[in-house]
C-alpha cells in the first residue's frame, strides 16, 4: 500500500466510534453490533465500492433500526387474534406496565417488612376481581402449560375421562392425547366423536380415575346429530365412594365473562358457575393480554397446583405479570375493540382509504382467529387492490399484511388503529407504485 493509495485515508475504529452516532448506538445496540457495524463499512471502503470519507455514514446507515430482530406490522386481515402475527396487540397500558416492570421490582417482595411476598400478588388479585367465582388463581406460560399442569397435578399415573369428539389437535400438530399422556396420565375415552352423555363418564368412572377434562373443541364445529354433555352435569360426577370427581374445563381462548357477540364461546365465569373445579384458558387470545396460561378455580385445588414441582418450570416473569394485571385493571383491550368495532365506521375508514389510492370498497367478513369462535362472521368492509400488492405491503416500510381472497388483496383495516390509516395509505401508494 503506497503512500497515496486512498485506502490509508479509511478511518480507523476507535476514530469512528467517536462519532456521536455512533457512541449512542453503543447504548441501544451494544459495542459488537456497532463495531460489526463500522467493519463491513471499513471493508466496503478497502474494496472501492465506498469513498473513505463515506465510511461513518456507511457505518451508520448499517446499524439495525430496532433492537429486536422482530418487525413491527399492521394487521389488515380482518382477523382478529392471528396466530402468526403475534395474536393479542398489547393495550397502551399493558405496554407501559411492561416498561415498568423492566428494573429492579417488587415481583416478590414486601417492601413493608422487607420479607418475601407472594409472587405477582396484583395480577392474581385483578385475575380475582374479574372472575369472582374463582377462590384461587394461577398463571403459567401459555395455555397448553395450565392444562398440563391441571392434569398432572390431578391425575398423574392415573386415568382421565375425555370425550372422543374433544380429542382435539390444537395447532402445530400438537394433539391433546400426546399432550396429556406426556404428563405421564392414561387418557380413557368415552362416548363417540358426535355424541357423548354424562352417564358415558359416570360409567367410566373407577379406582383409577384423577379428573374429568371437558375440551371446548374451540378451532371447529361438529353440526347434525350431536350432543354433549354440559359443565354442570359433569360436576355431578361422583366415584364408587362418592366422591365428586375433579373436573377440568379447558375453555381455550380466554374470555373470562360471556360476550354476547360470541353466544357459543364458553367464559371461565360460566363454566365455574356451573360447577368446574378448575378452569384453564390462554391469555393472549380473546382476553387480549400477553402469552400467558390461566388457571381459575377451587382455591384448594389451585393451590395443589401451585405447589407441585412442575409450576416452578412453567411460571411467568415479571413481564408477563406486568402486562396481564395492566389488561385486567385498565381500558377495553384491542382485541376487544376491534371484535366490537362497528361495520359503519369501518366502511368509512375504508372509503376513505379507497379514494385516497384508487381502490374499490368492498363487503367482507373477519374473524375472531386464535382458533376463537370458528363459525363467527365479523361483518365489515375492505379495499380491494391488484393481489400482487399483497407481497408489495409486506416487504414494505411500515409492513402490511392483507389477505388475498379471489384474486384480489383486501386491506381490512378491523385490527388497524384509526391513527394508523395514514401509514397503511402511504403502504398502498408505496405499493401501487411499486407495481408501476
Amino acid at each position: 500500500m503506497t503512500q497515496t493509495d486512498p485506502r490509508r485515508r479509511i478511518p480507523r475504529t476507535d476514530a469512528l466510534l467517536a462519532d456521536p452516532v455512533l457512541a449512542a448506538a453503543v447504548t441501544r445496540h451494544g459495542a459488537d453490533v456497532v463495531k460489526a457495524a463500522v467493519r463491513v463499512a471499513q471493508g466496503r471502503a478497502r474494496t472501492g465500492e465506498i469513498e473513505p470519507g463515506e465510511v461513518a455514514d456507511a457505518a451508520r446507515a448499517a446499524l439495525p433500526s430496532r433492537a429486536t430482530t422482530l418487525r413491527p406490522l399492521l394487521n389488515a386481515t380482518g382477523v382478529v387474534v392471528h396466530t402468526n402475527v403475534g395474536r393479542a396487540p398489547l393495550s397502551a397500558a399493558a405496554i407501559e406496565a411492561v416498561t415498568a416492570a423492566a428494573g429492579y421490582v417488587d415481583v416478590e417482595y414486601d417492601v413493608a417488612t422487607g420479607a418475601r411476598a407472594r409472587r405477582g400478588r396484583g395480577t392474581l388479585a385483578a385475575l380475582g376481581d374479574a372472575v369472582p367465582a374463582a377462590g384461587g388463581a394461577l398463571v403459567v406460560n401459555n395455555g397448553a402449560a395450565a392444562l398440563v399442569l391441571a392434569t398432572t397435578a390431578l391425575a398423574a399415573g392415573r386415568e382421565v375421562l375425555v370425550s372422543r369428539g374433544e380429542m382435539v389437535e390444537i395447532g402445530d400438530g400438537f394433539r391433546l392425547p400426546d399432550l396429556i399422556e406426556s404428563t405421564g396420565a392414561r387418557l380413557r375415552e368415552v362416548g363417540t366423536t358426535n355424541r357423548t352423555t354424562v352417564d358415558d363418564y359416570a360409567a367410566a368412572v373407577g379406582p383409577d380415575t384423577g379428573c374429568i377434562l371437558k375440551v371446548h373443541p374451540s378451532n371447529f364445529r361438529v353440526e347434525g346429530f350431536t350432543s354433549a354433555a354440559s359443565v354442570e352435569q359433569l360436576a355431578g360426577v361422583t366415584s364408587p365412594d362418592g366422591a365428586r370427581v375433579p373436573l377440568v374445563v379447558d375453555i381455550g381462548s380466554g374470555l373470562l365473562r360471556h360476550d354476547p357477540l360470541l353466544p357459543d364461546e364458553p367464559d371461565a365465569a360460566s363454566a365455574l358457575a356451573a360447577g368446574a373445579t378448575v378452569v384453564t384458558a390462554s391469555g393472549d387470545k380473546l382476553l387480549g393480554g400477553p402469552q400467558a396460561g390461566l388457571v381459575l378455580g377451587d382455591s384448594d385445588t389451585v393451590e395443589r397446583l401451585r405447589r407441585h414441582p412442575l409450576a416452578r418450570a412453567l411460571r411467568v416473569d415479571k413481564l408477563t405479570l406486568a402486562a396481564l394485571e395492566a389488561t385486567l385493571r385498565g381500558p377495553v383491550p384491542p382485541v376487544t375493540a376491534y371484535l366490537h368495532a362497528e361495520p359503519d365506521r369501518l366502511r368509512s375508514r375504508a372509503e376513505r382509504l379507497a379514494e385516497a389510492v384508487g381502490g374499490a370498497v368492498v363487503q367482507v367478513e373477519g374473524r375472531v382467529g386464535g382458533g376463537g369462535a370458528p363459525g363467527v362472521p365479523l361483518p365489515g368492509w375492505a379495499v380491494a387492490l391488484p393481489e400482487q400488492c399483497a407481497e408489495r405491503l409486506r416487504t414494505g416500510d411500515p409492513g402490511v399484511v392483507a389477505r388475498v381472497e379471489r384474486g384480489r388483496c383486501l386491506v381490512d383495516l378491523r385490527c388497524v388503529p384509526a391513527d394508523s390509516d395514514g401509514d397503511i395509505e402511504r403502504a398502498v401508494l408505496a405499493a401501487l407504485a411499486r407495481g408501476d
